[in-house]
């Protein structure tokens, strides 16, 4: 399946978007050991590429990437518990879409990743989600997460050009039987097959609706000089054709 992002035009995607090369890591203070990280320079996205990866009409919306907008409250520079507190009180989410906060990762400024183990605090790089747990044959029925940049730095969202079906088809994993996990993307790069990874950018008040279930992915703030707070609502499960 790959990624489908649901932008009108491919400028406005070129605009927002540059790709790198990913690495495992090794003994890289803060990270789990084998962490899959993108590895630069960035490069730009070319217009080619972006119609690569723009949705069609046949693209089914439980696996697309899709832009959202918010008006946000005034906040100051330094307000995180503002920040975190109005997410909760939020209800200006997309039709249909659940309004119970799933919650917030306040990610600090200049981090190639951002999303940590709660066991012990270590950044895990590119992962999969499992809130459906769900097989590997059956993860494009997953919900899909809704995430909104509350800032005040803009930060991004990391996702790999292979989806977690193909990874685990590669593997030569059991369809039925094989539930998706984080190491299935490091064994996959470990056995020497090709990853890259998609960075898109999202100012404060901006954000996105994946399937992070489906796609290896993570959070970012590289490069920014401020930090973030992001917070995050799980959807319905979606409608089968």
């Amino acid at each position: 399946m790959g990624i489908g992002l649901a932008f009108s035009e491919a400028e406005k995607l070129v605009g927002r978007c540059s790709v790198a090369s990913v690495q495992p890591t090794s003994d890289k203070e803060g990270y789990d050991d084998g962490s899959v990280v993108p590895h630069g320079p960035w490069q730009p996205l070319t217009r080619d590429d972006a119609e690569c990866l723009q949705a069609h009409d046949a693209t089914p919306d439980s696996v697309q990437i899709e832009l959202i907008h918010r008006p946000l409250p005034h906040f100051a520079t330094d307000d995180e518990a503002g920040r975190i507190d109005a997410a909760a009180r939020l209800d200006s989410l997309p039709r249909g879409w659940p309004t119970e906060l799933l919650g917030c990762t306040a990610s600090p400024a200049d981090s190639d990743t951002t999303t940590q183990d709660s066991t012990n605090g270590l950044r895990i790089g590119l992962h999969v989600d499992n809130f459906d747990r769900l097989p590997y044959a059956r993860r494009h029925e997953s919900r899909r997460r809704l995430c909104l940049n509350l800032g005040p730095g803009s930060r991004y969202l990391l996702v790999a050009d292979r989806d977690i079906q193909k990874i685990c088809r590669t593997l030569g994993a059991d369809a039925q039987r094989h539930y998706p996990h984080t190491e299935d993307i490091r064994r996959y790069l470990a056995d020497g097959h090709p990853l890259r990874c998609l960075r898109i950018r999202f100012g404060p008040g901006e954000g996105y609706i994946a399937p992070t279930e489906l796609l290896p992915h993570d959070g970012s703030t590289s490069g920014v000089e401020q930090p973030s707070v992001a917070a995050f609502w799980l959807g319905r499960p979606p409608r089968l054709h």
